[in-house]
This record gives C-alpha cells, structure tokens and sequence, in this order.
C-alpha cells in the first residue's frame, strides 16, 4: 500500500481531493477501473460497475480504497462523488447509487423514503473521527476552548463576535468562521452537539468542500473552522488544533471517546439489492471493509477493532 498519509496531505494542499471536490456536481467524481496494473487472474474475474456518493469526511478512505482497488479489479469501474453526506442520501434513497459515505448515521426520514422506495439497505462502520476544530498557525492564544466556548463562538446572536467576547484577555479582534455546508454530516453533527439545532453564526463561510474551509482558514489569523480529523492531520504543519475542555483530539483520545462530544462514527450505507445481485458491487464492498482500517489509520482517522471488521463482513456475506 502506498503511502497514504503523504498522498492526502499533497491531495488537499492542491485544490480538490482526487476523489472529487464537495460540491455534488455529477463530474467531480473518481474512477476506479483504470489502472495500469495488471491483476491476477483471480482478481480479474469480476467485471462491472459500483457508484456511490456522500460524505467529504469519509473521502479520504474511499479515494485511497478505490485506487487500491483499481489495481487489484481493472475491469471494475467505482465511481464516487463527494456532495456531502445529506446530498448523497438524496441519491442514495432514489436508487442512484449503490452506497452512500457518512458522516452521521442515516436519518428518520431518509430511512422512511428508502422504505417508500422498496430499497433495503445495510450500515456499516469504517472508522472513528474526531471532529476537529482549528485556528490559523499565527494564533498564539487559543489553546483551549469548552464546549460552552464553542456555543458562545458558534451560534447566532446578533452580535460580531470578537476574541475578546471568548476571554477579555484575547484581542480584540473580530472572528472569522469556517464550516462545513448544511448538506454535510460534519455539520449535521456539530448541529446536534454544540449548536443544538439553534442558526450557526451568520458571518459563517460554509462549504461541502473541506478544502475550502482549509485553505481559508491557512489564509486568515483570526479564523476558526472545524471539520474531520484527517484533513487537520494532513495540514497540521499549515493549522492549529484546538483542544476542547482540555482533551485534543488524537487516535487514543478518539477510540476512547474521552475526546468528547466531538468523537463520532464513519460509516457507508449499502444497498442490500446491490450487494445481492451485483458481483462487482459485493466484491468492492469486501474490499473496502477489509482494507479501510489500514487506509483509515493510513490517512488520518481511527480504525475499528478487527473484531468489528469481521462482523461487518459477515453481515456482507449474509446479504449474499
């Protein structure tokens, strides 16, 4: 396996993951079935297609999971999007897609419609991230902030928000924001547990691509953002992490949830159809959840215990 965690740190430094920048267009997708290698004649057996979308935090595992695959089936074609978790689901739950990436689990409604629609479908785990929040490299005063902070910083008041509103001891200088777009699943969750449903603050940029969000924060010293684990990892020499209520988040802090309320679950949603009658589909399905803890570790995030690996692939292989 090549080296992962240097592949992601180039990809976003440029100026969109390979895997496709968030923003949903149908072209910003990646394909898996053109690689030079030749594989064995086992491997080559499996012929086909598998499309999928979702979540730009769980991006860095699929693009490294598709290249990868590509040198092991090239004459199966996996194409992925990256429109955010939410805008995955909207394909998802209409049959567009044989699985969707996620940042937070699959929601009421979106179960209710894939109901409506005759689609059954399969969670699977592929990792643990800790949602991180971050400042410019040049803010040599937040070292730490409460999850109260974080609602004081956060969430819509009427006021412009300063340094100096946080602790009277910081600058006086206005905050700029970065965050996720509300068709993300980093957003969604951050909306649950600092936001608690209430308007995120209006001077906000907001982006279902991470890389915006990171080069915007590299750009400004007085900005804060937050977004996946792996992306401050890939740029931790350019950015800041921040510390919440005196935990900062790291591969133990994650696996432990002592990192909390910030720690959460990876998961890709599948259609159980698909899995059934689709050769190609079930085969990279069982590539992923094979490989996705080393490509997990490999860029960034957490993985699971084998154990869960194991239980994960065996649910696969009941669907068949």
């Amino acid at each position: 396996m090549r080296n992962w965690k240097f592949a992601m740190a180039s990809t976003i430094l440029g100026s969109a993951l390979v895997l496709g920048a968030c923003g949903g267009t149908e072209d910003e997708t990646t394909t898996g079935g053109e690689a030079d290698e030749t594989s064995s004649d086992e491997a080559a057996a499996v012929q086909g297609s598998v499309s999928g979308d979702g979540s730009s935090t769980v991006a860095p595992i699929l693009e490294g999971i598709v290249e990868e695959y590509a040198a092991v089936q090239p004459d199966v074609q996996v194409t992925v999007g990256v429109s955010g978790t939410g805008g995955g689901f909207e394909k998802f739950v209409n049959g567009e897609t044989a699985f969707n990436n996620a940042s937070r689990p699959i929601e009421e409604d979106e179960a209710a419609t894939l109901e409506e629609n005759g689609i059954e479908y399969s969670e699977f785990l592929l990792a643990y991230d800790g949602l991180s929040v971050v400042v410019n490299e040049e803010n040599d005063f937040v070292e730490d902030l409460t999850v109260e902070d974080l609602k004081k910083l956060w969430i819509e008041d009427g006021t412009t928000k300063t340094w100096a509103d946080i602790n009277p001891e910081w600058p006086d200088e206005e905050i700029v924001f970065y965050a996720p777009g509300t068709a993300s699943g980093t957003y969604d969750y951050f909306d649950e547990v600092i936001l608690e449903e209430e308007d995120i603050v209006e001077s906000a940029t907001l982006s279902e691509d991470d890389n915006t969000l990171v080069q915007g924060i590299q750009g400004d010293p007085n900005a804060i953002g937050f977004f996946g684990y792996a992306y401050y990892v890939a740029n931790q020499d350019t950015l800041k992490v921040v510390s919440i209520d005196g935990v900062e988040p790291n591969a133990e802090t994650i696996e432990s949830n002592e990192y909390t309320p910030l720690s959460r679950p990876l998961f890709v949603y599948a259609n159980n159809a698909e899995i059934a009658d689709n050769d190609a589909m079930y085969d990279f399905m069982k590539f992923t959840l094979e490989n996705s803890g080393e490509m997990a570790e490999a860029v960034g995030y957490v993985p699971l215990s084998e154990e869960d690996y194991n239980q994960g692939l065996a649910d696969l292989e009941a669907l068949r």
